[in-house]
């Protein structure tokens, strides 16, 4: 056996984002939070916090300065921007070039979600779901693409990782408060990611999907509550409980990390398996039905 099967270049710090700097979307909490936490605790130098509402990111970034632990210098740095539109897209670039002359990894996770049946469910908001969720990610990487790739090269490429969702792999919400518009784009935005993939890949940018289940959120508590609350979830999953922050903060780390450096175009769930049991479980409900 020879020495180049067996020896791995510096292995003990593959997960480290030493210096790396992080813009993250939706970040004022959530999972956005929990990923900037994981961001800054694995090294990152700055980790900048966009969402519409200053004083939410006012106030996660003040949590996240007072975390243990932070590398020399490391913090977290409020830019609010609406990322709905292109323009507040805009702004959000020229802020943070206020502050560094590059971008190492885009977390773009800003979204939103609505509840409503089939036969009233507005154009409005349906449009509304599909710009934030879609348009707007594409605005935000178009728009970083020249930041990410200051330093992205081979060996080190830069990172984007999207959030989509479960619901844009299997179907989502139906019935009185479906989720037409937030699945379709969760789906579209996972093909975004194999389109993005390929087109940035030369440029040395790695595009990678994410796709949580649930995670007890306040855009996901109204759902959680409507489908039978978090024990009944954590029940009917097979890992039989719901998403932890460290799940997310665990998973953007390693998509961030040398650990991923060839990992391009993927789209990883994390929802301990759930949406791959909701066939046999529909399967099991019909033959109960059949037996009354």
């Amino acid at each position: 056996m020879s020495k180049y099967e067996t020896e791995l270049h510096d292995f003990q710090n593959i997960f480290s984002l030493k210096g790396k700097v992080v813009v993250v979307t939706g970040g004022s909490r959530g999972l956005g939070l929990h990923a900037a936490s994981g961001f800054l605790q694995a090294g990152a130098s700055k980790v900048y916090i966009t969402s519409r509402k200053a004083k939410a990111c006012e106030a996660a970034v003040a949590a996240l300065n007072a975390l243990p632990n932070l590398s020399p210098g490391a913090k977290a740095i409020s830019v609010p921007a609406d990322s709905a539109k292109v323009e507040g897209v805009e702004h959000l670039v020229k802020e943070v070039m206020k502050t560094t002359d590059h971008v190492d990894i885009l977390f773009a996770n800003a979204g939103a979600t609505w509840g409503e049946a089939f036969d009233t469910h507005p154009d409005s908001a349906f449009a509304k779901v599909m710009d934030l969720n879609v348009k707007s990610v594409f605005n935000t990487i178009r728009l970083f693409a020249p930041l990410l790739q200051k330093r992205g090269t081979i060996g080190d490429p830069s990172r984007v990782i999207i959030t989509a969702s479960v619901a844009g792999i299997g179907v989502g919400s139906l019935g009185k408060n479906a989720t037409f518009g937030y699945s379709a784009s969760k789906a579209a935005v996972i093909h975004l990611a194999k389109n993005l993939a390929v087109e940035l890949g030369p440029r040395h940018i790695l595009v990678n999907a994410i796709a949580p289940g649930f995670f007890p959120s306040k855009m996901a508590s109204g759902l959680i509550s409507l489908t039978g609350g978090e024990e009944q979830l954590a029940a009917s999953n097979p890992s039989k409980r719901l998403g932890k922050p460290e799940d997310i903060a665990g998973l953007v780390v390693f998509l961030s990390s040398r650990a991923s450096s060839h990992i391009n175009g993927a789209t990883i769930t994390v929802d301990g398996g759930e949406v791959w049991a909701r066939g046999g479980m529909a399967n099991a409900m019909k033959e109960d039905q059949a037996k009354l």
